[in-house]
């Protein structure tokens, strides 16, 4: 289950969650308005055509004259024509404010987001998250439009009928009448199980969701693993408990409709039986009884819709409750009021005042378990990087690498202590700012949708082609690009899918030396590159790290013998450090994970060369 599924109360909720939409749809009030007067105007004009009927019959029919036909017939067109024009506009007036109010929803979502740190990504797998900012937001655009409209159209419309029933004939109008207290108590028997399973439904198509997304992002690995089966047997599970949950709230909503359609024709019988008697005793109402059988046979429709509508709107505050959630999510990592007045935020920056960076990191008795966690992997510790240092990380697969990396860049705070950057704690500086001049090379590279060109623009946006190029012969690259025919206009597919992972890394290795950044962290970037262009990146890596903190986590401890500092990690926590030629005389960890990968790549040269 996700986290913010668990903070989701089971209570039906006030006013079908339009509070918690309030700020979305401020300023489309005014807009609003006038498509609920468009929508009352044409549920009156909808109700006034039964009247016409009764006044043909009474003045035209019973009396046998056609005195005054052209009049009415004036009057009845210019009406109809009145009655086209509403409906087209307030048709109009209500695909506007969907799309707008689904626009700044979906914006919203996303933009909150980027602001989050990696926690939430690490609780909330991408098919959760896809659905709340697609899924959830396209229902409430929907919501706030079109079943706002239905029922001020439909309501409006049994009012409207109510009241000149009323004013026709009190005695027959009770019989309708009686059908609103009976749709009141259906609706609050009915409302709090629909809620409840409309919303499993919800979480349900969530897991449908990312499992899809998994399957279709890990086709490869699937098959390589050949669990096709398992993963189709999986997904069955959840598509038939996604079928059994959904006919549950199918027959609650078709029982919900049938009890109201049940009391509607047994009003109308009565209308018919009630009406019948009064009209044999006076024939000239016989307008009058005609008018009330259209009422009767016309409200059956419009009670029906507002319970359906009613119905969706129940289920929606689901998806406003699990979207206004999201967007009240406050990041483990954020900055403070202090830091942001001066220094702007994510999307508002204020680069005026930004300080340049120079380099110099300093771990001030720093401990630190991650958010879900409660074990500490690192405990007071202290280290000083000055400017220009260029610190290896090393240390057995899942060891807890990446956790130092993570709180240089502020991914994560410190749980206690302080991250020195300059100086100054990172804390007392934007994000922004920092991530600015940091470079960040991935063992997973990821390249987006677009060409080579822009790609590398996402490092620095004003970047010429010749930077570009300067930038990837640094790193071996260029010969890339020479192969393609396009050039840097060569489109590289979704998430890079057209190039080979050595391709992508040189590429995003590249990317990340072209925004000249202060700090250069490299994150195994160089495990998925062949021995030759390791050994040209290796070259580059000492060009360009002069004057640059570098942290390079490294799997290929040759590639780090002359490093300043080298760290080792074991179970989360440094349990060496020194130079290379410090830690092998310790023959302490360094020196038997040294050893041990000499020892298998000569082995491996053996077997090559027998």
């Amino acid at each position: 289950m996700h986290d913010q599924e668990n903070e989701i109360n089971n209570g039906s909720l006030p006013w079908f969650g339009i509070p918690k939409l309030f700020p979305f749809i401020k300023k489309y009030i005014p807009r609003i308005l006038f498509m609920v007067m468009l929508g009352m105007l044409a549920s009156f004009l909808d109700s006034v055509w039964p009247l016409f009927n009764r006044y043909a019959l009474d003045h035209f029919v019973a009396e046998g004259m056609l005195k005054g036909l052209g009049g009415f017939i004036a009057v009845y067109v210019g009406l109809l024509i009145l009655y086209v024009a509403d409906n087209m506009l307030c048709t109009y007036r209500c695909g506007q404010v969907e799309m707008s109010v689904d626009r700044d929803l979906r914006n919203a979502a996303f933009n909150h987001l980027q602001e989050l740190s990696f926690s939430y990504f690490n609780r909330n797998n991408v098919g959760y998250i896809h659905a709340r900012v697609m899924s959830d937001t396209g229902k409430i655009g929907l919501m706030v439009a079109w079943r706002l409209m239905d029922i001020v159209w439909n309501g409006s419309y049994i009012v409207s009928v109510l009241i000149m029933m009323f004013v026709l004939d009190w005695k027959l109008a009770i019989y309708i009448a009686l059908l609103v207290p009976v749709v009141v108590i259906l609706v609050s028997i009915f409302q709090k199980k629909l809620v409840v399973l409309n919303r499993q439904i919800r979480e349900i198509n969530s897991t449908i969701t990312g499992n899809f997304n998994e399957g279709i992002t890990g086709a490869r690995a699937i098959k390589t693993l050949v669990i096709e089966d398992k993963i189709q047997k999986d997904f069955e599970k959840d598509t038939e408990r996604m079928r059994r949950t959904s006919i549950r709230a199918t027959h609650f909503s078709a029982f919900f409709t049938a009890a109201v359609t049940m009391m509607s024709s047994i009003a109308l019988a009565l209308v018919l039986w009630r009406g019948g008697l009064v009209t044999i005793a006076d024939v000239k109402r016989i307008g009058t009884l005609s008018v009330f059988l259209s009422y009767a046979m016309g409200m059956m429709e419009p009670i029906q819709h507002v319970i359906v509508t009613l119905s969706e709107m129940i289920s929606i505050q689901v998806n406003i409750e699990r979207l206004t959630t999201l967007l009240n999510t406050a990041s483990d990592v954020s900055d403070s009021p202090e830091v942001l007045e001066k220094y702007g935020d994510t999307f508002h920056p204020k680069k005026e005042n930004w300080e340049p960076l120079h380099g110099d990191v300093e771990f001030q008795d720093v401990s630190f378990h991650y958010p879900d966690g409660e074990e500490y992997v690192l405990e007071h510790f202290n280290l000083q990087v000055p400017q220009g240092t260029n610190v290896a990380i090393v240390g057995e697969t899942g060891a807890g690498k990446s956790t130092l990396v993570n709180l240089v860049c502020r991914f994560f705070e410190p749980t206690e202590g302080k991250v020195l950057i300059d100086g100054r704690d990172a804390r007392e500086r934007s994000q922004l700012w920092l991530h600015s001049n940091i470079g960040y090379v991935l063992q997973t590279p990821h390249l987006f949708s677009g060409t080579i060109r822009e790609n590398l623009r996402y490092g620095r946006p004003e970047a010429t082609d010749e930077e570009i190029m300067e930038a990837l012969k640094l790193v071996s690259a260029d010969r890339i690009v020479a192969q393609m025919e396009k050039g840097l206009d060569s489109d590289v597919g979704e998430g890079g899918g057209m190039l080979s992972t050595g391709e992508k890394q040189l590429l995003s290795f590249a990317r990340a030396l072209l925004a000249d950044p202060r700090i250069l962290v490299l994150d195994e970037a160089t495990a998925s590159i062949d021995t030759v262009t390791e050994k040209a990146i290796q070259e580059a890596i000492v060009t360009v790290t002069k004057g640059r903190t570098s942290f390079v986590i490294a799997h290929r401890l040759s590639t780090i013998v002359g490093a300043d500092i080298i760290l080792v990690v074991q179970d989360g926590k440094i349990i060496e450090q020194g130079s290379h030629k410090e830690l092998m005389a310790q023959r302490g960890a360094y020196y038997r994970l040294f050893t041990r990968q000499y020892e298998e790549l000569a082995a491996d040269r053996a077997s090559v060369d027998e």
